[in-house]
């Protein structure tokens, strides 16, 4: 009897990152999909990107890359001269992260990860923050790992939107991942979850489409 599949470990999403090309979708219960942008994942940065990236030159600490898929951000952050390192669960991800010459670890970001509180810059990009379904959760576990004065800088939804959902990935032949819960948020919904996770807004900004925050971890610590 074969073990079930994993989500994002050997569905759809792993076969996508190797090929480096979609098409691929997150499929929802009600049948309808949002698109994953897979060959813009495995292009070198571009974009809105470098509007992340420049905020992470000149932090005190290194940068970690929560869900860094393909690894574009990672091998960008290395060249402009900023110690990076990529998390991802997915071993294609890391395998093609570590190609590009960027350290990458195959763990879940809830896992023990090093430098624990010692992090100058988390990114949370590319919808990264519907990471485990649940966003106040994903934002506290960031403001864990970083270090007094750290910043999380996360890529939102262009509107505003709160929602979580049970999700599938599809490949373009139909072939259906397992289920797992995701999540959407736009600026408004993180930044009032972001402040019960000891997290500031510093700045929120906009780039070729897409809309990003920078959360500061507070002195005063987690909220209740």
């Amino acid at each position: 009897m074969t073990a079930p599949a994993a989500a994002w470990i050997d569905d759809p999403f792993a076969e996508a990152v190797r090929a480096g090309r979609g098409p691929l979708w997150l499929r929802q219960e009600d049948g309808s999909r949002i698109a994953l942008d897979v060959e813009r994942w495995c292009a070198p940065a571009a974009g809105g990107d470098h509007s992340l990236l420049r905020r992470c030159v000149g932090l005190a600490a290194p940068v970690v890359d929560l869900g860094c898929g393909p690894g574009r951000l990672v091998a960008a952050l290395l060249a402009l001269g900023v110690p990076a390192l990529g998390v991802d669960v997915t071993g294609a991800a890391v395998e093609r992260t570590r190609h590009l010459g960027g350290p990458a670890l195959c763990r879940s970001v809830f896992d023990q990860l090093p430098a624990e509180g010692r992090w100058g810059g988390a990114l949370l990009a590319d919808g990264n923050l519907g990471i485990g379904g649940d966003p106040a959760v994903l934002l506290r576990r960031g403001a864990e790992l970083l270090a007094p004065d750290g910043v999380l800088l996360v890529e939102v939804e262009p509107w505003e939107l709160d929602e979580r959902i049970t999700v599938r990935v599809e490949g373009s032949d139909g072939r259906l991942g397992p289920a797992f819960a995701w999540a959407r948020c736009g600026a408004g919904a993180v930044t009032r979850r972001a402040r019960r996770a000891g997290l500031v807004e510093t700045e929120r900004w906009t780039s070729h489409g897409r809309r990003f925050l920078a959360l500061r971890k507070s002195s005063a610590g987690t909220l209740v």
